[in-house]
């Protein structure tokens, strides 16, 4: 034996436990933190421009209502205790100022526009009910208030046409609870076991037939979790037109297929064994297969999103800036998420992009079902913006920014995080290419997008709504739906109307309509429309004219006038439609950007409808008509209650008038079709439920903007791929090796109920 030989175990022994020692200390050692940045910005001064657009803080909206109680010479009730009788303030939102008031002073060095409020009151105690709309201002000092309802609407809005208060629903509720029910007390107690808590409702709308009606089916569910799946088989029809509560009266009652005339015979029909009774076994309190608890319990945590070297966008006040674009976002009350003042590379290619109305119409054979047709916006889509939830609703890591309303109340309502922003890596590139052909190299960019999100919750259904910012200057509009499907009492022919989905619920038919407003501004207000398509000619082979060829060949028109620009919801539209600038690119293409639209509707209701014209703007997929103060919005919150005679006609707005050359507004309607189905249960899931838009550059830039982007990735076969100064993802594993600095969670959502 070599007597070397120990000491050179010994050696290497000591080796092996010193790298060992080394590997075990750096796996216990913490990896630095992320960078962190702030991402909201403190506020600036009054010089901010973008807070010519900015929601009312909830200092204004107080201002406003202490104005309103001390000029008009009426009392005023809260809203959320108001009879039809009082008067009160439903809403107060800002009144955005006239675009060329606002554009003097963002472009033009003119004056800031007088900052406004915009309040909708209704008058019940009086003797001519209406409901009138003040603008109030200037703020933060109200000194002025003018009536514009009859400016904007042509005449006053008719006392009936109100949406319902919360106030109302719980009066009608009470009249069910005490009145109504307390007719059949037999039925109620053998039937459902009806204990006075055990039955939710749910309402329907439109409210009747006519002008002027106020009647609505009432849907009686079992008040469990998901209470929207667990229909019972009885609704109630009340008349509640009258401003006298007392005067509120059934008209109608439904149970399991047949109708009676009110409580009372449904009642006596039941004691004397001529009701076919249909038991609903009882579901309980957690609503069993209508639960969202998980079924599964936790385990490998999901993929996280984070920031290693800090967000790339920031947040002042309303304005955020992302690499080449900039904006400014808002809540309104009625309509939701949008935004102003949308510019790339710091030229504005769109003054206004938002939302207007989501419109379902539903089909059944039980009363209720059969007569919805919801229009959102008249419930409130901002309204009922609801606070999000980390790491779900938005990645973790997002920018939370909390919002106000003034709605039914005499005070502001915070409702924290309601709104989120952040940057998305989607996983994909947004463009890229592999050589193997004469040069070898490989190019790409990460598709990495600044995505603006808020969620409603209007009854049963969640909205997602998103706007989606791009790198080579494209801007998405996305809508998701999901939450429960409303559903009705499985009975006779009802398959014909929906699946079953449970075994008394029957999922039934419905569409959802998506209607925004696009004001895009390309190189300047003045656009024209064009169509870009294509078609097949057939040609003589130049170098064998024996021989055919079909080609495609590119089709060019300019549309003339709002007519040609009106696309029907199921009309072969051009493929590529754009707004066209009076400016051209450097190849002479005049700059433009394209609408392009995902879309699945379901068919529209028919024009011979009563109801039609008032949401006639779901008749187009597109319509594009010239840009008028007089036309803000494509409906109004009035239209919902009373259809047949619509405050809001979008159809007028489209009269053959000249649209080229002109400041245009885009209408785009989008949504889909729903059927529901067993995976409906216990709630609908967001896959395969969305439906949206696209503002693409057309020839507007000279080649893709996103080739100046800042993560671009290039390498060919000759150099270092591995080096950080040509592929800066060889150095993730040195730039990205951090803990993200994830914020405790926490969630206040159910202290804004």
């Amino acid at each position: 034996m070599n007597p070397k030989l120990p000491y050179v175990l010994l050696v290497g022994a000591a080796v092996i436990i010193f790298i060992l020692s080394c590997m075990l200390l750096s796996r216990g050692r913490r990896s630095p933190s992320c960078e962190s940045q702030p991402r909201i910005m403190e506020k600036m001064g009054s010089g901010s421009q973008s807070l010519v657009f900015a929601d009312l803080t909830p200092e204004e909206m107080v201002q406003v209502v202490r104005y309103l109680q001390g000029n008009l010479g009426v009392q005023l009730v809260d809203a959320s205790r108001a009879k039809p009788s009082d008067n009160c303030i439903a809403s107060v939102d800002v009144q955005v100022p006239a675009k060329a008031e606002v554009l003097r002073f963002l472009d033009g060095g003119g004056a800031r526009p007088p900052r406004e409020a915009l309040a909708v009151l209704y008058f019940g105690n009086q003797p001519d009910p209406n409901v009138t709309e003040y603008v109030v201002g200037p703020l933060p000092t109200p000194a002025y208030h003018r009536d514009v309802t009859v400016q904007k609407y042509g005449g006053k809005v008719p006392y009936h046409r109100r949406p319902m208060l919360g106030s109302e629903y719980e009066q009608v509720g009470a009249f069910l609870e005490t009145v109504a029910f307390a007719a059949a007390p037999t039925f109620l107690k053998e039937v459902f076991e009806y204990d006075g808590t055990n039955v939710a409702f749910q309402t329907t709308a439109p409210h009747g037939f006519q002008s002027g009606d106020r009647k609505s089916w009432f849907i009686m569910f079992q008040n469990v979790s998901g209470f929207f799946v667990h229909p019972v088989g009885l609704e109630v029809l009340v008349d509640h037109s009258s401003l006298d509560i007392s005067r509120w009266a059934v008209n109608r009652v439904f149970y399991n297929g047949q109708y009676y005339r009110d409580m009372v015979q449904l009642e006596s029909a039941y004691v004397q064994g001529r009701i076919s009774v249909e038991k609903v076994r009882k579901a309980p309190r957690d609503g069993d297969f209508s639960s969202m608890k998980p079924r599964a319990p936790s385990a490998a945590l999901f993929p996280l999103q984070y920031e290693p070297q800090g967000p790339r966008y920031s947040i002042r006040n309303n304005h955020v800036l992302f690499q080449a674009w900039s904006f400014a976002f808002g809540m309104s009350v009625n309509t939701g998420l949008r935004l102003f003042d949308i510019r790339h590379k710091g030229e504005r290619v769109a003054y206004e992009i938002g939302i207007q109305e989501a419109l379902s119409v539903y089909g059944s054979n039980c009363p209720g079902g059969m007569s919805t047709r919801y229009m959102d916006g008249s419930f409130g889509i901002g309204r009922y913006t609801s606070p999000l939830v980390r790491g779900v609703d938005c990645p973790y890591s997002a920018t939370y920014v909390d919002t106000h309303s003034l709605f039914e109340t005499l005070s502001p309502s915070k409702r924290k995080a309601s709104l989120c922003i952040f940057e998305q890596n989607l996983g994909s590139p947004l463009r890229r290419h592999y050589s193997n052909l004469q040069s070898l190299y490989y190019g790409g960019l990460v598709n990495s997008a600044l995505v603006v999100r808020s969620i409603a919750t209007v009854g049963n259904h969640d909205y997602v709504w998103d706007f989606i910012f791009y790198q080579n200057g494209a801007i998405e509009g996305k809508v998701q739906a999901t939450g429960y499907a409303s559903s009705s009492f499985l009975h006779g022919d009802g398959l014909r109307y929906g699946n079953r989905v449970w075994e008394h619920t029957l999922g039934t038919i419905r569409t959802h309509s998506i209607n925004y407003k696009v004001d895009l501004d390309v190189g300047g207000v003045k656009n024209s429309l064009v169509a870009h398509d294509m078609a097949f000619e057939m040609v003589r082979a130049p170098w064998s004219p024996e021989q055919q060829i079909e080609r495609p060949r590119l089709t060019k028109k300019v549309l003339d006038t709002e007519d040609q620009a009106a696309f029907r919801l199921q009309s072969k539209m051009p493929r590529y439609i754009y707004f066209a600038a009076n400016s051209k690119n450097k190849w002479g293409h005049q700059r433009g950007y394209r609408i392009q639209i995902t879309s699945f509707a379901g068919d529209h209701v028919p024009e011979a409808s009563s109801m039609e014209r008032a949401v006639s703007w779901a008749r187009y997929q597109l319509a594009v008509t010239r840009r008028k103060e007089e036309e803000p919005t494509s409906t109004s919150i009035y239209n919902q209650n009373d259809p047949w005679t619509p405050t809001v006609a979008f159809a007028n707005f489209i009269n053959n008038e000249t649209i080229t050359s002109e400041d245009l507004v885009a209408w785009i309607t989008t949504g889909f079709l729903h059927i529901p189905h067993s995976e409906d249960i216990p709630n609908t899931v967001t896959v395969g439920n969305s439906a949206g838009f696209l503002l693409r550059p057309y020839n507007y830039y000279d080649l893709d903007p996103s080739i100046y982007s800042h993560d671009g990735v290039f390498f060919t076969s000759e150099q270092d791929f591995t080096a950080c100064e040509i592929n800066p993802i060889a150095c993730l594993p040195k730039t990205a090796s951090c803990l993200p600095n994830f914020p405790p969670f926490t969630y206040d959502g159910f202290q804004n109920t």
